[in-house]
């Protein structure tokens, strides 16, 4: 018993202590800094290259509803497009997610999440979440299962994913929704009380992603109910899930 306690000890606080001021890695693909004077061939094949039809020309910009996050722009855009490794991409606003040359990045993060009184008197204090994967690749349901493990502890701040949609206050939906799915994800919806909230993870949720163009999805979920915040990435980063949420809310 008392080695247990001391080895408890010895391991300290596994959370990342403040995770507002949280940093990752230089390599990882976060807001894209757009800067159209830059030489890139007049954007010629620079949209076609893109694999999901994020890329627009005349002006430049890249919807992160629909980016993967694959590089293959930032490689052929002669620094055109560069990747900055901010991860804070949620977003409240479907077209917020469009980034142009005009948008910096603290312009995008002081306005793309809007936090509602509403919102944090309901759930401010404690958010259950049923996680629907509908037809999803696993890499963002990996990524929302390590945002509630001991490194960055989700659960700290009220937020829990929970077994039962009757035990839930929203869903959050990854996978472009196949239609074998789609009932499903439509009966958990329903399950859940009102008051509820709809969160998107991924590029998937969001648009399709690569999936967009395929037979096989029933996105007419998306057509009935509204989605309350679009959380981008392929997969998205724990701490970008996290502070969104957190935006959300007003915590």
């Amino acid at each position: 018993m008392f080695d247990l306690l001391k080895l408890r000890i010895r391991h300290g606080k596994q959370a990342i202590p403040d995770i507002r001021k949280a940093k990752v890695m230089e390599a990882f693909r976060g807001f894209p800094i757009i800067d159209e004077t830059r030489s890139w061939n007049g954007g010629v094949g620079c949209k076609e290259i893109c694999p999901t039809g994020a890329i627009d020309v005349n002006p430049l910009r890249i919807d992160l509803g629909k980016c993967i996050f694959c590089g293959e722009c930032e490689k052929f855009s002669d620094g055109a497009i560069k990747f900055s490794n901010q991860y804070r991409l949620g977003s409240s606003k479907r077209e917020s997610l469009v980034i142009a040359s005009s948008k910096i990045f603290e312009e995008f993060d002081n306005t793309a999440i809007e936090a509602k009184k509403e919102i944090h008197k309901l759930f401010g204090r404690s958010l259950k979440l049923r996680q629907v994967s509908a037809g999803g690749c696993n890499g963002c349901e990996l990524e929302l299962n390590a945002a509630s493990n001991v490194n960055f502890d989700m659960g700290r701040f009220g937020i829990d994913f929970v077994a039962s949609p009757r035990h839930a206050d929203g869903v959050v939906i990854t996978g472009p929704i196949s239609s074998n799915m789609a009932p499903a994800l439509k009966d958990a919806y329903n399950s859940i009380s009102e008051p509820k909230i709809v969160i998107a993870v991924g590029a998937c949720a969001i648009s399709g992603g690569l999936f967009a163009d395929s037979n096989q999805i029933n996105r007419k979920f998306f057509d009935e109910v509204p989605v309350n915040l679009f959380i981008p990435g392929c997969p998205p980063h724990p701490f970008t899930f996290i502070h969104a949420l957190l935006d959300f809310l007003g915590k």
